[in-house]
């Protein structure tokens, strides 16, 4: 695992999850050249408040980002060696312009707004999807997800623009 990863104990079933940031690799070649083959074009955020997907935080402003466009699925899918057919989508995801020290912590980010959770399973294909509406929904929505054996990695996205935000994904 990368250092991009956190560890989540979903209470009471003790099912270890995996929360995964975009991994440091990634987001190197992701600076270079994105999914959808375009080069990075980092900024200032003035303003702060992006969610930043190499490390899992709000940007503070004044902060280097750029916004990229990343495939979760596909970068998944090739890993695993599967073909992900149509449900191979790319979209936008923030990351820090420079080297990112990752993830800080335990713990789900994000929560503070409505989400959903899309499972895939080993094939890649989706099985399904569940709205997440409270902070304390999360960890009943990933025990859910992951009762289900056919479950290989759930990604957890905004509802208001359908953006990945992570990956989650079994110990």
């Amino acid at each position: 695992m990368t250092t991009a990863t956190l560890r989540v104990r979903a209470v009471p079933t003790q099912v270890v999850l995996r929360v995964r940031a975009v991994p440091p690799q990634v987001v190197r070649e992701l600076l270079v050249r994105d999914d959808a083959g375009r080069p990075a074009a980092p900024s200032v955020d003035d303003e702060g408040g992006a969610p930043l997907r190499c490390c899992l935080r709000h940007s503070g402003p004044g902060e280097r980002i750029a916004l990229v466009t990343y495939a979760p699925l596909r970068r998944w899918a090739a890993e695993t060696g599967v073909d992900p057919g149509a449900y191979d989508e790319q979209g936008p995801v923030f990351l820090h312009a420079e080297e990112c020290a990752g993830p800080e912590g335990d713990g789900l980010p994000f929560t503070s707004a409505h989400r959903v959770l899309r499972r895939y399973s080993a094939d890649g294909r989706i099985l399904g999807g569940r709205l997440v509406q409270a902070p304390a929904d999360f960890a009943p929505a990933l025990r859910e997800a992951y009762a289900d054996p056919a479950v290989a990695l759930v990604h957890v996205r905004a509802v208001e623009y359908g953006c990945f935000l992570y990956e989650v994904r079994r110990g």
